[in-house]
């Protein structure tokens, strides 16, 4: 039986002991189609993972190069002034306030019992989903087969890191096929991002290997359609690397730039100091994040031309930049999922 996306990457049976792979119709002819490095990457896809590899390159004989792709992988030419106060205006904004008002009353019980398992608060869950797709409205419209089968063979050789990311790419594209012949999903059907990441939180074929969750218990993972799957995964997610339960994640600060400062800053958002540290080279810290005990991070968040902001962070912050490594996506999230809580009387 071949599965629609919706069933995508869905639990195998229990009882399986082999990769399967579903029945595809006859290949069409595209740029993937026959070409040598897909021919290799079949035989290593059967070798490591026993995907029989005439399957895979009838699927991969399926894929189009989509050339908007290599493009909007590449750094910009002349990099813009980072602003964060303009950044947050994007994603702490009416729409996204309205929408994660009605995604949080909605599963609201759901929320409360992610956070009951895996500790993180329904407002932080909310916010990452609210910040991925506006709670399901924008999850992308590439197919997820093109946009990893572009990544992995074309990638743009110019970009500065083109080896590694590259290499990223090829074992998305290789857990993406290892899922679908192992559940007998259709790999045609699954659209998504244009780096291949799927579903309301957006996940990318490894993520949803390892963190999604059949979290309403109908037997199936679908990220696309069952919000309370998108809440379970998000918080298995955020748990697995390494949320504490009841750990604030930041405070602002009001600091002055100095030399003494600047070692903090280099260590960006990784927590690497005591409060006693920060204290010595003039940072304010508060009391309630001294008496935490965890090690802290002063980031720093330019503002154009203007004065930065700055915000102390603990480890729980670090956790949310797993998702997406930025230190003004993990407070865009934040204080989105702050916003929605105010507006519901919950924060």
């Amino acid at each position: 039986m071949t599965l629609t996306r919706r069933t995508f990457m869905g639990q195998a049976s229990a009882t399986a002991t082999a990769v399967l792979a579903p029945t595809l119709a006859t290949a069409q002819t595209s740029g993937y189609a026959g070409r040598a490095d897909v021919r290799r990457f079949a035989a290593e896809l059967q070798s490591l993972h026993g995907v029989d590899a005439s399957w895979s390159e009838r699927v991969l004989a399926q894929a189009q190069f989509l050339t908007q792709v290599p493009r909007l992988m590449m750094p910009p030419s002349r990099p813009g002034v980072r602003n964060w106060r303009v950044y947050r205006s994007r994603f702490v904004e009416p729409i996204r306030i309205r929408a994660g008002s009605t995604f949080w009353e909605d599963n609201a019980a759901t929320l409360d019992k992610a956070a009951r398992e895996f500790g993180v608060p329904p407002a932080v869950i909310v916010g990452v989903i609210g910040v991925e797709t506006i709670y399901g409205r924008n999850v992308g419209n590439f197919r997820v087969l093109d946009a990893l089968a572009t990544l992995t063979f074309d990638f743009p050789r110019e970009h500065p890191k083109a080896q590694a990311r590259q290499a990223y790419f090829e074992g998305e594209l290789t857990q993406f096929l290892v899922s679908a012949s192992r559940t007998r999903s259709d790999p045609l059907a699954p659209v998504g991002s244009y780096a291949g990441a799927m579903g309301l939180p957006q996940f990318m074929p490894t993520s949803w290997a390892k963190f999604a969750r059949d979290y309403d218990g109908d037997g199936r993972i679908d990220l696309w359609n069952s919000p309370a799957d998108a809440i379970g995964s998000v918080a298995n997610y955020l748990r697995a690397f390494g949320w504490q339960a009841g750990l604030p994640t930041h405070w602002p600060l009001a600091v002055t730039r100095s030399a003494a400062l600047q070692p903090a800053l280099e260590a960006d958002i990784l927590p690497s100091f005591t409060a006693t540290q920060l204290q010595s080279v003039g940072v304010a810290v508060p009391a309630a994040a001294s008496a935490l005990g965890t090690p802290l991070a002063v980031v720093e968040l330019p503002n154009g031309t203007g004065e930065a902001d700055f915000v102390l962070t603990t480890p729980n912050f670090y956790v949310v930049t797993r998702y997406n490594w930025s230190a003004f996506y993990a407070l865009a999230v934040l204080e989105l999922g702050q916003a929605v809580a105010r507006n519901l009387g919950r924060a």
